[in-house]
């Protein structure tokens, strides 16, 4: 893309607009709540948008658009699996969630949740839980900086490396400024341009596209396109692609596992406003990941309709297909417009990446420096808070160092461990009375574990690893609570203390 200075203008505009906020978070962030949690004070948009578009990074415009252009729409089944996730998600957990942290010692973090719910005393669960979300999250964060790199290299015509460093430095900024509150509210902002600039960009491709299914029909009838691309069940070559299918849909199990999702669920302000904030987060994610999918489609026919070979030779040179977003802004509109639209790019890498700083740095504060050193003031934990921000960031920055990773396969990677570490744990720990500190600590070790070594040297099996981790990690939290014996006093009590609406009204 060539040098434009309207494009430029809107991306300093962005930038001034994200950092602004930060500084107005940061003076209203006075404890540990308010920078982790925001005083549990969200409203019902927030929570939904700032869920979703912290939950959706770089990937729902770079990743999942390449998979379709490039596999077709079997694809797509990530996208249908991840949408039936994110209704249960907050069908089953939200509200639950939000009653039992609040029942469970006003919890902030989901370690320090797991040891309120289930009285114990060791610090050993939080422990664990630290080094899962550190781990998986240095991926995760690693994938939203290479999405930015990309972006900026493909934008500015800037080296990689430097365009990675502006990216972080940008998000670093803010994150370490206004914790929760600056998240929250910059997610809300950048999940509307999100939803927006995908809404735009394949309607202007299709109308772009003279007689666009034509063009798909036409391609398909003469071989030049691949005859199955618009199969949801069948493979480029044909057959059955029962893998694609088992795996797309396991990818929805990984919600029940995202604590940087889960906290919003605990910081909402009342339980009874996560009805509608649920109607607004499906329908937000429903439109999101049709339009992203048929950002794909559309840019498949647009490149191979008649014409266009100039084009297809010239996107075929990027030698990316996570950059076909990209490409069809610059290529269909105006400059200014292009601009803006391409900010919902880095809205997307930044309402995820900033999120995950945060419950990384909430992990390391909360539930590993303030058990080691318990004397420790909340200022004296959230300047620690900060620090950890720029730690993780810079750790996750050397991560994103190779110019030839992807965006899709770091957020699958990071998406599994957390979903199988966490999701069974976290749906037993909420319905099931009898799991105990014993079966949570084991699920989460032997998720996080199995996805490890499934990736390892289970991955030519074409099976999504979040899915047989998942099960083996419900499996070890129901064995490990029924062998491990009864539960601590009072903690049967809060259980059922969780189950009514006047734990809220208490902590009020």
């Amino acid at each position: 893309m060539e040098f434009n200075i309207f494009t430029l203008v809107a991306f300093i505009l962005y930038f001034a607009i994200m950092l602004i906020i930060g500084f107005v978070s940061f003076k209203r962030s006075k404890n540990m709540s308010d920078y982790f949690l925001g005083g549990r004070q969200l409203g019902t948009w927030s929570t939904a948008i700032s869920a979703q578009a912290s939950d959706m990074s770089g990937w729902l415009l770079l990743g999942l658009p390449g998979s379709i252009l490039v596999s077709g729409l079997t694809e797509s089944w990530i996208a249908i699996g991840l949408f039936i996730g994110t209704y249960l998600n907050w069908k089953i957990v939200a509200t639950r969630l939000r009653k039992m942290s609040a029942a469970a010692g006003d919890s902030i973090t989901i370690p320090e949740y797991f040891q309120n719910r289930f009285g114990s005393k060791s610090p050993v669960v939080r422990f664990v839980c630290a080094a899962i979300i550190f781990i998986f999250f240095l991926v995760y964060t690693a994938s939203a900086f290479s999405s930015g790199a990309k972006l900026f290299e493909f934008v500015f015509g800037t080296d990689y490396t430097l365009s990675l460093t502006i990216g972080a430095i940008i998000i670093i900024a803010y994150t370490f400024l206004g914790g929760f509150l600056a998240v929250c509210w910059t997610d809300v902002i950048q999940g509307i341009l999100m939803f927006v600039a995908l809404i735009i960009v394949p309607i202007v491709c299709i109308c772009t596209t003279p007689d666009f299914m034509n063009v798909v029909n036409d391609g398909i009838a003469s071989g030049d396109l691949a005859a199955n691309y618009l199969s949801l069940f069948e493979n480029k070559d044909g057959g059955f692609a029962w893998q694609t299918i088992v795996s797309g849909l396991a990818w929805g199990l990984g919600y029940f596992g995202m604590p940087h999702i889960l906290v919003r669920f605990m910081a909402i302000k009342s339980a009874d406003l996560i009805k509608k904030s649920r109607l607004i987060a499906v329908i937000w994610v429903f439109v999101t990941l049709g339009a992203a999918v048929f950002v794909g489609v559309s840019g498949y026919a647009y490149l191979n309709a008649p014409g266009n070979e100039a084009l297809l030779t010239q996107f075929n040179a990027i030698g990316d297909a996570e950059r076909i977003f990209m490409f069809m802004s610059a290529t269909l509109l105006p400059a200014v417009i292009a601009g803006i639209i391409l900010c919902a790019i880095l809205a997307a890498i930044m309402s995820t990446a900033d999120s995950q700083l945060l419950v990384t740095a909430s992990a390391v504060t909360a539930d590993v420096f303030a058990l080691i050193k318990k004397d420790a003031s909340e200022k004296t934990q959230m300047w620690i808070s900060r620090g950890t921000v720029i730690v993780v960031a810079i750790l996750a920055y050397l991560l994103a160092l190779d110019p030839e990773s992807s965006v899709m396969g770091l957020v699958s990677y990071a998406w599994a461990g957390l979903g199988a570490a966490f999701g069974p744990a976290i749906i037993l720990s909420l319905f099931w009375k009898r799991m105990n500190i014993v079966g949570a600590v084991a699920g989460m070790i032997t998720g996080g574990v199995a996805v490890i070594v499934w990736e390892q040297f289970c991955g030519a099996t074409g099976v999504y690893s979040l899915l047989p981790a998942f099960v083996l990690a419900l499996i070890a939290v129901v064995v490990g609570s029924l062998v491990s014996g009864k539960q601590p006093e009072g903690v049967d009590e809060l259980f059922e203390k969780a189950k009514t609406s006047k734990v809220l009204e208490e902590n009020a």
